[in-house]
C-alpha cells in the first residue's frame, strides 16, 4: 500500500475544517471537552512565524496555557490551586484546568468537601469517599444539572459517596456545580470573544458574521453549557452574528477535508506559478535589462541615428542652491488632472517654502479633443487659479511642467514628440508646447504670464528633492507613466552643442525595448495589453511597469486563471472582461499592509503614484537597485510636492530669488467632539443629572411644527442682540396658505443692555406701542410671540424665567425672573393692548419658522453673534416634563458645552484669552469658540502673537492691532472672499496703521481661514450629535431631514456654509439633511409658534366639544351604578362564583387566565 501523509491536523483545526464544509462562514474552531482549545483563520501578514504576506493561515492558539504567565491570577481560586498542585503539570494550562472537563468534577467535589468540612453540608460529615480525587467526575456534574432530573441524579451521586444528604444538602451541591460550569462557559466566552474581535478588525468590519465549529464532551453533554455560551458570547459582542454549529463528525473527517484541501490548494498553486512564471526574472535576466538599458543610455547620448530611450537635454543647468528667492506659478499638466501652483521661496533658508495650489480635471473628450480647446482649457484653469490667489493682475514668471516627450531647443522651447497617457489632442505634435500655451493666453487677454522654462516631471521631481538634498542627481517618476532623469555632463555634447556645463539629460525610458531589445522578457499578457492600447508597439518599457498598464495585465492574468478554472469557479463576468475595469489602485489595496512606506534620505528624488500608494513597490525598487548596483549606496526620497514645485525651483534658479514660510495651522479632529456632545444632550435630559449638565436641553413647550392650516393676525417681538425687532404676521388661506410681514427694527443702546431691566421692557413696551400706532392696530389686541434668545427654564409656553444673561447682556433684576411677567408689567404701564401668548428663544423661531416651508424640518440652528440649537424630541426621553406622548422641541443652549472642562485638550491660548476678557469668564466656551462675537478678536490675538514673533509685518505691531475689537468678523468675511479678499486684507491692515506685503496679507487670510474652517467644524460636530440623536430615536437606518438655520455668521461669510455642509455629512453619512436658510429670520418663528398654539387650542376645543356628550355626571354615574346591580350582576355573577359563593376577583393571581365573556 502506498500512502503519502499530506497534513497533520490538530483536533480543534479539524473540528473548524469538519463544520467548514457545510458552512463556509466557519472560520473558528473550539474545542471544550476532556481538555479545550481553539484555533481561527490569521491573517497572514499578521503571522511572523511564517513567511510571506498573502491570504490567510488558521492558527491553533492553544489557549489551554493561557494564564501560564500570571495573566488569570486575580481569577484563580483556592480549589483551582489545589487542582494545579495536583495535577502532573503544575504551574502549566492554567486556563485548560479551569474550564475543560477533565478538572470540573474535580472542582466540584473540593469545593463540596470544604463546605462539608464548615459544616454547611450533610451535617458535617466527611465519609472517605468525597476526600477521594475522582470521586466526582464531569459526568456527574453534567448529571446534577439537568432539568428535570437534576436534584434526584445529585441524591444518587451523593448517596453513592456514602452521604445521606437532605434536599438542601442536594440543592445546595447542584448549586455548586452551576456556578463551576457558569464559570468555564463565562471563560471560554471571553476568550472566544477576543478571538472573534481580531477577526473583525481583520476584515475592518462594523458587523462580523461568522460561524465557530464546535466539539468536546462538555460542549455536547452538558445540558446548560451550550446555552449558556452562547449567551455571553453574544452579549460581549452584540454587534457580530455568531453562529455555533456541532461537529458531528467529529475531528477525524476534518483530517480528511484538511488533506483535500490541501491537494486541492497545491495543485492550483502550482498551475497558477506556471501561469505567472514568465512575470518573475532571475538575476541574469535583471541584469541583461540592466545592461540594454546602459546601452540605451549611450546610443540616446549620440547623435547617430535613432535610439529607444532619447535621452532629451532639459536645458537646466543648476540644481538649487538654496539662495532662490521670489513667487512663481508652476502649471503641471501629466495626466488627467492640470495643477496650478504659486510657490515662495525665502531667502537664504532651504526647505522653506509656500505652496498653494489648485487641481481641475482635464475631461476626455478634451484630452482627446484638438490642441486648440486643450490649451484654452488650461489657460481657462490659470485664470480660475490667478482669481483664486487675487494675484490676475501680477506679472508671474511661470514654469510649466509637460509630461510628454519633448525635443528642447531652449529652456523655454519644447516640441512635442508625441502624446502618451492617453492624450491624443490633434495638432499639437511636431509643435512648441509652450507657444501653444502662450498663444491661448492672448486669446483670453486677462492676465500676463512670462513663461520662462518648460520642464518635464521627471526634472520637475529631482529639481524638488534637490532643493532639499543637494547630492540628488537623479530624478524617478513611477506612476501613471514611467521615466528617470539624471545630471549628465561632456557626454550630451554630441547632441547639443557649447555645452560646457553640467546640462540634465531627460532620459525617455518607457520607449525601452520598442526596438525588441527586451522580447526575451514579455509576457502574452504584456503583448495583449500592447496590442489593446492606443500606441501599439510603442513605450514597451513603461507598460511594463508603469501605473497605467500593471492593473490592466492583472486583470488578463485573472482572465486567464479563471477561464482554467483556477479562480472564481470558472465563473467569468463581463465586468471581469470589460478592459481597465481594474486599475492599479487596487493592487496597492490590496497589497497594503499595517506597516507603512519607508521614507528615506534623498539621493534619487522619486515622484509618482504607484511609488507612492504601493505598499511593495518603493521596497523592491531598493532592494532590487542595490543588488544589481552594489558598489552604490542608494538611497530614496519621495518628491512631496511633486514636479510643480521642481518647475518653479527651475524658473527660480534662472532669476535666483527666494520668499519666506507660510503659517500652518493643523485640522480639528471631530468624531470625538460629536460623542462627547451626545453624552452630553442625555445627562442635560435626565431629571437627576440636568443641574451639573453643561446642557440645559430647555424644554420650550413647543410640541408641533406648522402643518400648513395656520391661519390669522399675529404680532412678534424679538429680543436677541443690539436689535430690536417688531413684526406683524398675517397667515391667510385664500387659494394657497401666504404669508405678509411688516416689521420695523429698533436700536438697544448699550446703557439699556447694561442697565435695569425695568429700563430694558419700558424700552420693549415703547417700541411695540411705536409700532402698532404706526400700523393702525393700536386698538387691536393681537396675539404676540416674544422671541427671546437668551436661555429660559419654561414651565409652560407663555412663562420663561431667564437662567442667565449672555451676548454681552447684564441688565439687572432679569435673571430668575419670568420675562413674560415683566413685560407684561411694561406693557400695562404703557396702555398697550396686547396678548402675549408664547415666549420662544431664537433657534425655536428659526426651526418654526424653516417649518413653515418644510415640514421636515426639526432641527434650528443659529450661528450669528452667539450660537445655539434646538430639536424636537421624543417627550418620553424628556425627564423635566410629565408625560411621554408626542414630541417637543427642546432648546439645548449648545454655546456652554465644553463649561465643565469637556473641551480643555482642544482651546488654544487665544481662546483662553478671550475668555479671560470676557463679561462671563468661565461660562459659554463653545460660543466662544465659534460664534460672530469672538471671531474676529480670536483673529486678532493670533495675529498680534505672529507680530511679535517676526512672523508678519516685518515684527511691526500698531497701537490699533493691539486694540480689543479692531478685528470684526465682518471682517474675516470679507477678507474670506474669492477674488477681492486679498484686497480686503490690505485694505484692513491698512486702517491698523500696518503696510503688509502681498506675503503678508495671504497669511493674514490663512489666519482668517483656519479660525473660520474650526468654527464650522466645530458646529458641525455638534450638529451631527444632534442628527445621530433623531436617527436613533426613530430607529431608521437612513435619517431624511432640514435644519432650519439663521445667524449673520452663516449668512454673511462666503465659506461658512459650505464649509458646515460639507463637514456634517462626511461625519453622518447615513443622514439626508437638507440646510434651509429661514429668509425672515426668528420673529416670523415666534408668530408661527403663537399660530400653531392657537390651531392646537382650537383643536382642543372642539375634540372636547365632540366628547362633551360622553362626560358624565356624579349623579348619572350613581343611576348607571344603580342599573347595572339590578341587571347584569343577576345574570352574570353566577358564573363567577367559588365554592364558598364569593366574588372571584380577575387578575388577583398573576398568571390567571381570564374569560373573554367577563364583562367588566
Amino acid at each position: 500500500m502506498d500512502i503519502e501523509v499530506l497534513a497533520m491536523v490538530n483536533d480543534t483545526v479539524a473540528t473548524m475544517m469538519t463544520c467548514g464544509f457545510d458552512d463556509q462562514y466557519c472560520d473558528v474552531g473550539l474545542i471544550i471537552g476532556t481538555g479545550t482549545n481553539a484555533c481561527y483563520m490569521e491573517e497572514l501578514r499578521h503571522v511572523d512565524l511564517v513567511e510571506g504576506d498573502e491570504g490567510r493561515m488558521c492558527v491553533n492558539t492553544e489557549w489551554g496555557g493561557f494564564g501560564d504567565d500570571g495573566a488569570l491570577s486575580d481569577y484563580i481560586t483556592e480549589f483551582d490551586q489545589d487542582v494545579d498542585a495536583t495535577s502532573i503539570n503544575p504551574g502549566k494550562q492554567i486556563f485548560e484546568k479551569m474550564v475543560s472537563g477533565m478538572y470540573l468534577g474535580e472542582l466540584v467535589r473540593l469545593v463540596v468537601l470544604k463546605m462539608a468540612k464548615l459544616g454547611q453540608l450533610f451535617d458535617g460529615l466527611v465519609p472517605d469517599a468525597l476526600r477521594t480525587k475522582g470521586k466526582i467526575t464531569t459526568a456527574h456534574v453534567a448529571a446534577m444539572e439537568e432539568y428535570k432530573n437534576g436534584l434526584k441524579n445529585t441524591r444518587d451521586i451523593l448517596v453513592e459517596l456514602g452521604l445521606n444528604p437532605s434536599q438542601d444538602d442536594c440543592v445546595a451541591v447542584q448549586h455548586v456545580s452551576t456556578i463551576v460550569s457558569f464559570r468555564s462557559s463565562n471563560l471560554v466566552a471571553a476568550g472566544l470573544a477576543a478571538i472573534l474581535t481580531r477577526i473583525k478588525q481583520n476584515r475592518h468590519l462594523r458587523a462580523l458574521r461568522i460561524t465557530v465549529g464546535v466539539d468536546g464532551t462538555v460542549y455536547k453533554t452538558h445540558p446548560q453549557y451550550g446555552k449558556r455560551l452562547h449567551k455571553v458570547v453574544r452579549r460581549l459582542l452584540p454587534e457580530c452574528q455568531v453562529r455555533f454549529v456541532l461537529s458531528d463528525s467529529g475531528s477525524s473527517k476534518g483530517a480528511a477535508l484538511v488533506t483535500a484541501v490541501a491537494q486541492r490548494l497545491a495543485s492550483r498553486k502550482r498551475q497558477v506559478d506556471e501561469t505567472l512564471a514568465p512575470f518573475k526574472l532571475s538575476q541574469e535576466q535583471l541584469q541583461l535589462v540592466k545592461a540594454t538599458m546602459r546601452a540605451g543610455l549611450e546610443a540616446g547620448l549620440k547623435n547617430k541615428g535613432p535610439s529607444a530611450v532619447k535621452m532629451l537635454p532639459s536645458y537646466v543647468y543648476h540644481t538649487p542652491d538654496g539662495t532662490e528667492r521670489g513667487k512663481y506659478l508652476a502649471l503641471d499638466l501629466g495626466g488627467t488632472n492640470f495643477r496650478a501652483m504659486l510657490v515662495k521661496f525665502k531667502k537664504g533658508l532651504q526647505n522653506n517654502t509656500r505652496l498653494y495650489h489648485k487641481i481641475y480635471t482635464v475631461p476626455l473628450e478634451i484630452m482627446q479633443g484638438t490642441g486648440e480647446e486643450l490649451f484654452d482649457h488650461l489657460a481657462q484653469y490659470v485664470s480660475d487659479f490667478l482669481d483664486y490667489m487675487g494675484m490676475k493682475k501680477a506679472h508671474l514668471p511661470a514654469g510649466f511642467t509637460f509630461s510628454f516627450p519633448c525635443e528642447q531647443t531652449a529652456i523655454d522651447t519644447g516640441i512635442l514628440v508625441s502624446w502618451t497617457k492617453g492624450f491624443k489632442a490633434t495638432d499639437c505634435e511636431g509643435h512648441d508646447v509652450v507657444n501653444l500655451l502662450r498663444e491661448a493666453i492672448k486669446r483670453r487677454n486677462e492676465y500676463d504670464l512670462d513663461i520662462v522654462a518648460v520642464v518635464n516631471d521627471t526634472v520637475g521631481t529631482m529639481m524638488s528633492c534637490a532643493y532639499e538634498d543637494p547630492q540628488c542627481e537623479v530624478g524617478l517618476i513611477a506612476g501613471t507613466g514611467s521615466n528617470a532623469y539624471e545630471e549628465t555632463p561632456e557626454a550630451v555634447e554630441d547632441k547639443v552643442e557649447g555645452l560646457d556645463d553640467g546640462s540634465k539629460g531627460d532620459k525617455k525610458w518607457g520607449g525601452l525595448g520598442d526596438d525588441g531589445s527586451l522580447d526575451d522578457i514579455i509576457t502574452p499578457f504584456d503583448a495583449e495589453v500592447d496590442h489593446n492600447s492606443v500606441n501599439s508597439g510603442k513605450q514597451r518599457f513603461e507598460k511594463l511597469t508603469s501605473g497605467m498598464y500593471l492593473g490592466e495585465i492583472v486583470r488578463e492574468v485573472l482572465l486567464d486563471l479563471t477561464r482554467g478554472g483556477l479562480l472564481f469557479r470558472g465563473r467569468v463576468t463581463e465586468t471581469l472582461k470589460t478592459p481597465g475595469i481594474f486599475q492599479t489602485k487596487y493592487l496597492s489595496q490590496i497589497e497594503r499592509e499595517n506597516r507603512g512606506l519607508d521614507h528615506l534620505n534623498i539621493t534619487v528624488g522619486v515622484d509618482g503614484a504607484l511609488y507612492k500608494l504601493h505598499p511593495h513597490f518603493s521596497g523592491v525598487l531598493q532592494e532590487t537597485t542595490r543588488v544589481l548596483a552594489p558598489q552604490c549606496n542608494v538611497t530614496f526620497l519621495p518628491s512631496e510636492e511633486g514636479s510643480g514645485k521642481g518647475a518653479a525651483l527651475i524658473t527660480a534658479v534662472a532669476r535666483q530669488n527666494s520668499n519666506h514660510r507660510l503659517y500652518k495651522s493643523h485640522p480639528l479632529t471631530l468624531l470625538d467632539i460629536t460623542q462627547r456632545f451626545r453624552k452630553e444632550l442625555v445627562t442635560g435630559l435626565g431629571r437627576d443629572t440636568n443641574t451639573t449638565a453643561t446642557l440645559k436641553m430647555l424644554p420650550t413647550f413647543v410640541r408641533s411644527i406648522p402643518d400648513g392650516s395656520e391661519k390669522g393676525d399675529f404680532i412678534a417681538l424679538d429680543l436677541g442682540g443690539s436689535n430690536f425687532r417688531i413684526l406683524r404676521v398675517k397667515v391667510s388661506h385664500e387659494k394657497k396658505q401666504t404669508v405678509q410681514m411688516e416689521s420695523e427694527i429698533y436700536d438697544t443702546p448699550e446703557d439699556i443692555i447694561h442697565g435695569t431691566g425695568a429700563r430694558l421692557f419700558d424700552h420693549v413696551a415703547e417700541c411695540l406701542g411705536n409700532f402698532m400706532e404706526k400700523h393702525n392696530i393700536k386698538d387691536k389686541k393681537l396675539p404676540v410671540g416674544f422671541t427671546f434668545s437668551f436661555p429660559c427654564q419654561q414651565t409652560k409656553l407663555d412663562e420663561g424665567f431667564l437662567i442667565t444673561w449672555t451676548k454681552r447682556f447684564k441688565a439687572s433684576g432679569v435673571e430668575g425672573m419670568d420675562v413674560v411677567q415683566l413685560l407684561n408689567k411694561a406693557i400695562k404701564k404703557r396702555g398697550v393692548s396686547a396678548d402675549i401668548m408664547a415666549v420662544v428663544n431664537d433657534t425655536v423661531g428659526t426651526m418654526m419658522t424653516c417649518g413653515f416651508d418644510d415640514q421636515r424640518c426639526e432641527v434650528g440652528i443659529i450661528i450669528g453673534t452667539g450660537t445655539n440649537a434646538c430639536y424636537m424630541e421624543e417627550l418620553r426621553h424628556i425627564d423635566l416634563v410629565e408625560g411621554d406622548e408626542g414630541r417637543m422641541c427642546v432648546n439645548t443652549e449648545w454655546g456652554a458645552f465644553g463649561d465643565d472642562g469637556r473641551l480643555e485638550d482642544i482651546r488654544t491660548e487665544f481662546d483662553r484669552e478671550i475668555d479671560r476678557g470676557s463679561l462671563n469668564p468661565g461660562s459659554q466656551l463653545f460660543e466662544k469658540m465659534v460664534s460672530g462675537m469672538y471671531m474676529g478678536e480670536l483673529v486678532r490675538l493670533i495675529l498680534v502673537k505672529m507680530a511679535r514673533e517676526g512672523l508678519l509685518f516685518e515684527g511691526r505691531i500698531t497701537p490699533e492691532l493691539l486694540t480689543k475689537g479692531k478685528i470684526e468678523t465682518k471682517h474675516v468675511s470679507a477678507i474670506e472672499k474669492s477674488k477681492e479678499g486679498l484686497i480686503k486684507a490690505r485694505e484692513i491692515l491698512n486702517k491698523l496703521g500696518l503696510e503688509p506685503s502681498a506675503d503678508d496679507c495671504i497669511a493674514v487670510q490663512h489666519v482668517c481661514a483656519i479660525v473660520s474652517f474650526r468654527s464650522a467644524s466645530l458646529v458641525a460636530a455638534t450638529l451631527a450629535g444632534i442628527l445621530m440623536r433623531l436617527k436613533e430615536n426613530k430607529g431608521a437606518s437612513r435619517l431624511r431631514t432640514t435644519v432650519g438655520i439663521d445667524g449673520s455668521l452663516y449668512k454673511m461669510h462666503p465659506q461658512y456654509a459650505r464649509r458646515l455642509h460639507k463637514t456634517v455629512r462626511r461625519l453622518v453619512p447615513d443622514c439626508d439633511v437638507r440646510f434651509l436658510l429661514s429668509e425672515s429670520g426668528s420673529g416670523k418663528g415666534a408668530a408661527m409658534v403663537t399660530a400653531v398654539a392657537y390651531r392646537l387650542a382650537e383643536q382642543s376645543r372642539q375634540i372636547a366639544q365632540i366628547l362633551s356628550e360622553f362626560s358624565l355626571t356624579t349623579e348619572q354615574l350613581l343611576e348607571v351604578r344603580k342599573d347595572a346591580a339590578v341587571f347584569v350582576l343577576p345574570i352574570c355573577v353566577s358564573q363567577y362564583l367559588d365554592s364558598d359563593n364569593k366574588i372571584l376577583i380577575l387578575g388577583e393571581a398573576e398568571n390567571e387566565d381570564r374569560d373573554p365573556k367577563w364583562p367588566f
